[in-house]
């Protein structure tokens, strides 16, 4: 979360000439509903399951294309194990607690899972979950240190380990 994963996906399929997809926008238009929505009148189980079944939907049924996932996606139903089995490119963009916090600080309303976190309790909230959620970033074939970059500096360090 808060990781530059869409702007950074976007920029690269400009670049690179091929699709870019959301996963998390492909979850609100399957389901004609907002995450923040989602998690509100439905709940976070129901999300997880919902983007378990359409991340397995766009990665067996489209080809030639770049992933933005939620930051919470490769963490929950084996959805590591399902990208890892389709894709070698996985990228992991790391950004610092601080990094995070002064980018998420500006868009908190629109962010289900810290929109209700108070100045006090954000920084151990989002430490917690990268301790949590860092097995699973560890999985990904390759780590890019976000801090202090640029989109276009992160879209241009892809390219290269992309070859």
């Amino acid at each position: 979360m808060g990781s530059g994963k869409t702007t950074v996906g976007k920029i690269l399929s400009k670049e690179l000439g091929i699709n870019f997809l959301d996963l998390d926008n492909y979850i609100e238009e399957s389901l004609e509903m907002t995450i923040s929505d989602i998690f509100k009148h439905k709940g976070e189980l129901f999300f997880r399951k919902k983007e378990h079944e359409y991340l397995k939907e766009v990665l067996t049924k489209k080809n030639n294309f770049i992933l933005s996932t939620g930051g919470g996606t490769p963490c929950y139903g084996n959805n590591m194990d399902t990208i890892t089995e389709n894709t070698s490119d996985v990228f992991y963009l790391k950004v610092s607690i601080p990094g995070l916090i002064e980018r998420l600080s500006k868009e908190k309303e629109t962010r289900p899972l810290i929109k209700d976190l108070s100045k006090e309790d954000f920084p151990e909230f989002l430490g917690k979950h990268l301790f949590e959620r860092s097995p699973y970033y560890s999985r990904a074939n390759h780590k890019i240190v976000s801090d202090k970059k640029t989109p276009k500096d992160i879209v241009a360090e892809i390219k290269l380990l992309l070859g």
